[in-house]
Order: structure tokens, then C-alpha cells, then sequence
């Protein structure tokens, strides 16, 4: 399949939008390698208190995905002033749910890690990371204002620079703060707070040209509401999907310890396809809404453009993996009771990608059309529809790793052959 402008427009976007989303969860990253270091409690406590973080800041990522959706219609449309508008009153909503978010999660702090299973030493470090961090909060939902506002403006540059520059802030700090004044993890949680700050304030401060033309600087609820209807209906899809991974995980621990860390490899395999997947998707979700501005029929040509490359990507990494997966099993384990369930995994995750490639890159193109409702009523009927497999694998411990990546691949298949339609039907795709 040659290129058109189209595609070029879409991978234009992708490369940034791929380098922003593998640079956000660097932060944590870093935290857990460099706490790692300190012990076992410490970094138990570091994992529950992110995994809290986690469910916060991905609940709110409507901010980024709603705000996105909105700008570029209007830009699409003319509307500079109304584009404008989104951009300010989302950031008043991040100041809003942060202000919110942080004395909450300082006060319950204790009981939110000790409700995940934190005690003694895991539950004292959990906390203290946990209020630290919480600080931060704010910042990161001003940087998914600023970057919905950016990215419905086509500007998927600046958030990959000021992302990556922060995430250096954050190593070189947190090395000096944990090792050098031995603050362990607090030094830790300060200087992710810090890069936080950085970013968010500086993403803020880019965004001013997008938003110079807005109407008023003071919060507006017109404004507001459409994007919490939209968070609502992202809240869901957001929860109905970590549910899955979540009795995934659940799933393979009660079958034997080497199906669970067998799982928890092909997670992470996943996890990081999906970060290319995704980067395909995002692009859709500016041009899509861009083109429904217009009026014209553009957003139809985005969206069977941005299916076919992902599908193309996605068989490729489909191959790829799926004549390496012996080799990686062995890069994360040598047990051999584990590197077999890991493969068999790994191969139905080859199969994966292909519904999946099709499953992202629709996601994007619908939340480009503002198909919010459709998005979260469907995620969670597609978590009733695969619940039975789960009952099932636990009834026959026997079917393993090959039961619960066969469920998820079912679960793939659905997202893909359901979206295919609804795009088909608001879209007019083929």
C-alpha cells in the first residue's frame, strides 16, 4: 500500500505522539529501578502507591483525550475563539479536580495502600511515598490539559520535547536526592514531583498561543460540562478495561506461581506493542475531529487510512513476535517452567496485535468523533462478554496461560469487529 498525503499526515503525528507516550511512564520507571536499590519494602511501597496514583491519573485522562477531540472540531470548523475556550476551561477543570484530588490523597493515604494489601514497613513507605507524590497530581492534569490542547492543534512536538527534557530533570534529581542527601524514598517521590512541576508549567506556559484567543479567562460550566460527560463515559471504558487485565492477573495467580509470572511477562510484552499501536490512534483522534469540523468527508479517508497503516504495523508485529517469542521468554526468566507457559503466551499475543491494531486504531477515530457513550457502554460489555472464559480457566486450572491469553484474544477480536461498525456507521467507513 503506497503512501497518500493522508498517511503522511497521520505518521507525521504518530512519530512524536509514540515518543510522548513511552517518555510519561518513565517517570515511575526510574522511581522503581533507583528504589529497587534500597530494599524490598521500599520498592513494594513505591508499587502500591503508583498502582493508586495510576487509577487518579488515569481517570482523568479525559482531560487529554476530550480536550483533543474538542479543539481540533473547532479549529476544523474555524472556530479559533471557541478552540481557545476548550483549552482554558480544561485547564480550570485539571486545577479543579487537582485541588480535589490532593488533600485526599494525603489524608487517606494510609488506608488507600493499606486497602491494597500494604502492612508494616511496605504500608509505612506506601504512605510516605503516596503524600509526596500527591502534590504532584495537579501538575500532571494541567500537562494532559496542556498536551489535549496541543495535540487538537496538531502540535505533538512540543509535549515529546518538554516530556523527555523532564524525564532527564527527574533522573539526574532523583539520583542526587536517594543517594547523595540519603533520602530514600522521599527523595524519590521529590523529584518526580519536581519534573512534574517542571513540565506541567512549562506545557501551561506553551499552550498560551492556542489559547490567546479565548472569550474569557474565568471558568465557564457550558464549557465544562461537555468534557466531564466525556470523562464520565472514558471513566468507564478506562475501568471496564483495567478490570480485564486486572482478572487476567487474578486469573493466572490462583492457577501456579510460573502461569503468573509467565503472565506478567506477556503483560509486558503487551504493554509496550501497544505504546505503537496507540501512537497510531492518537493521530487519528486530531484529524478525525479536525475533518468532522470541516464538514467534508476527510474524516472517513483518516479513518480508513489510519486503520490500514495499524493493521499493516500490526501484522509486522505480529511476525516479529511471533518468531521471537522463545527468545524473549528467556530474556526475562530461566526457569523452564516459565519461559514455556511465557512462549505459548507470547505466540497467542502475536495473534493479538492483528484484532488489536484494528481494536486502537478505531478507539482513536470514535473519541475523534466525540462517540464517547458508545466507547464506555461498549468496553463494559465486552468485559461481561469475557467474564464466562475467566470462570471457565478457573474451573480448568489445566488450559493455563493458553486459557487466559485465548480469552483476551476473544475479547481483541470484539473490540475490533464491534468498532469496525461503529465507525462504518458514523463514519462511513468501508
Amino acid at each position: 500500500m503506497a503512501l497518500n498525503p493522508t498517511d503522511r499526515r497521520i505518521l507525521r503525528l504518530a512519530l512524536p505522539a509514540a515518543g510522548a507516550l513511552a517518555a510519561e511512564p518513565l517517570y515511575r520507571l526510574v522511581d522503581t529501578a533507583i528504589v529497587g536499590r534500597l530494599g524490598t519494602e521500599q520498592l513494594g511501597g513505591v508499587a502500591v502507591a503508583v498502582a493508586i496514583l495510576t487509577l487518579v491519573i488515569g481517570g482523568s485522562n479525559f482531560l487529554a483525550y476530550g480536550t483533543t477531540q474538542r479543539v481540533a472540531n473547532r479549529l476544523g470548523a474555524g472556530n479559533t475563539p471557541g478552540a481557545a475556550d476548550v483549552g482554558v476551561q480544561a485547564f480550570w477543570l485539571a486545577a479543579i479536580i487537582g485541588a480535589i484530588a490532593v488533600p485526599v490523597l494525603v489524608v487517606f493515604a494510609e488506608p488507600l495502600a493499606s486497602l491494597l494489601g500494604a502492612r508494616d514497613e511496605v504500608l509505612e513507605f506506601a504512605t510516605t511515598y503516596l503524600r509526596i507524590s500527591a502534590l504532584g497530581v495537579p501538575f500532571v492534569l494541567v500537562l494532559l490539559a496542556a498536551e489535549g490542547t496541543q495535540r487538537g492543534a496538531s502540535d505533538y512536538r512540543s509535549p515529546l520535547i518538554v516530556l523527555v527534557a523532564s524525564n532527564i530533570v527527574n533522573v539526574i534529581l532523583e539520583v542526587v536526592l536517594v543517594f547523595g542527601f540519603d533520602m530514600g524514598v522521599a527523595g524519590a517521590a521529590w523529584s518526580t514531583v519536581i519534573a512534574q512541576m517542571i513540565a506541567g508549567l512549562v506545557l501551561w506556559r506553551l499552550t498560551r498561543p492556542y489559547t490567546a484567543a479565548a472569550r474569557t479567562r474565568r471558568p465557564r460550566w457550558s464549557e465544562m460540562a461537555p468534557l466531564l460527560s466525556a470523562g464520565r463515559h472514558l471513566l468507564l471504558r478506562v475501568g471496564s478495561m483495567m478490570a480485564v487485565f486486572t482478572g487476567a492477573t487474578a486469573v493466572a495467580a490462583r492457577i501456579d506461581d510460573p502461569t503468573l509470572a509467565a503472565y506478567s511477562i506477556t503483560m509486558t510484552m503487551f504493554s509496550f506493542l501497544a505504546l505503537t499501536l496507540d501512537a497510531l490512534a492518537i493521530p487519528a483522534q486530531t484529524l478525525v475531529a479536525e475533518e468532522l469540523g470541516k464538514g467534508g468527508t476527510g474524516s472517513t479517508e483518516v479513518a480508513e487510512r489510519s486503520a490500514r497503516l495499524s493493521l499493516r504495523i500490526g501484522f509486522g508485529l505480529a511476525v516479529l513476535l511471533g518468531l521471537s517469542a522463545p527468545l524473549v521468554s528467556r530474556l526475562f526468566t530461566t526457569d523452564p517452567a516459565v519461559i514455556s507457559r511465557a512462549t505459548a503466551g507470547l505466540l497467542i499475543l502475536a495473534v493479538v496485535m492483528i484484532p488489536g491494531s484494528l481494536a486502537f486504531s478505531t478507539d482513536g477515530s470514535l473519541i475523534g468523533a466525540g462517540d464517547y457513550e458508545f466507547l464506555g457502554r461498549a468496553a463494559l460489555a465486552y468485559l461481561v462478554a469475557v467474564t464466562p472464559i475467566a470462570v471457565i480457566v478457573l474451573m480448568f486450572p489445566e488450559l493455563g496461560i493458553v486459557g487466559i491469553w485465548g480469552g483476551l484474544l476473544i475479547w481483541m477480536v470484539l473490540r475490533a469487529v464491534v468498532n469496525l461498525r461503529r465507525t462504518h456507521q458514523i463514519l462511513g467507513t468501508t
